[in-house]
């Protein structure tokens, strides 16, 4: 399936090639630039020194994390995936792995697929077979997602914003769904505080576009600060679901 959130004949016109013998790309070049939310400078300055400081105070929960997933898993500490950033552009996410190495993901696409296409309830297999005891502990208090910070040092993610989207997901999306990626992806957001797990694949959607239209500094040290609570109701709800209360 085509792409909608890549609709060159839409979204593009030519590039000229400059007269003198510099080179210049025959790609078309993107009008989205132009067409997406104007990002306040203040928002990177806030994700550069919110990252830094995340990697020193999160240290020692770094290299406990990579210690124990060294000895519980065979295999690398770290996953890297291709995700959908700003803007539509592709980059490789950075977490600490929770799965066996080498795991079947096919169930999971088609799963996240199915969630796109029926407006379901986005929801986690509690009992998968492919991560490993401690991984679920790092997936519900949401430790695996900590070296995502190097992916905001990078300006490739911010602290808050639309959750990195898989690629084969934005395949199934409909055009009015591209709205999100008009403000770069972050670690949390307004849909991780508002039910992540309890809501459909639209009202997620709903509240990324919201983000986007609300982007101020206010509403982002908001987001920041309930993000802890909620994280800790995650993995409250995610203990409960385990022993099937």
């Amino acid at each position: 399936m085509d792409n909608l959130c890549k609709d060159e004949s839409i979204t593009t016109f030519p590039v000229e090639k400059p007269d003198s013998g510099d080179t210049a790309s025959d790609a078309p070049l993107s009008l989205e630039p132009i067409l997406a939310v104007a990002l306040p400078p203040w928002k990177r300055v806030m994700d550069i020194i919110g990252a830094l400081l995340g990697l020193v105070l999160f240290s020692p929960l770094f290299i406990l994390s990579v210690c124990l997933i060294k000895k519980l898993s065979p295999g690398p500490v770290f996953f890297k995936q291709w995700r959908t950033g700003y803007l539509g552009t592709p980059f490789l996410i950075w977490k600490f792995r929770s799965m066996h190495h080498n795991a079947d993901s096919r169930l999971h696409s088609q799963q996240i697929i199915d969630e796109v296409k029926n407006d379901l309830i986005l929801k986690k297999v509690e009992q998968d077979p492919r991560i490993f005891p401690f991984g679920r502990f790092l997936r519900s208090t949401c430790i695996d997602e900590l070296p995502q910070l190097i992916n905001v040092l990078k300006g490739e993610m911010s602290l808050v914003g639309p959750r990195p989207e898989l690629p084969y997901a934005v395949d199934a999306f409909q055009r009015w769904h591209c709205a999100r990626f008009d403000v770069p992806p972050g670690m949390t957001g307004l849909w991780q505080i508002n039910g992540k797990n309890s809501t459909t694949f639209t009202e997620m959607i709903r509240y990324d576009i919201e983000y986007g239209k609300q982007l101020s500094f206010t509403t982002e040290l908001k987001i920041l600060l309930l993000t802890i609570p909620a994280i800790l109701k995650q993995a409250r709800e995610s203990v409960r679901n385990q022993r099937g209360e």
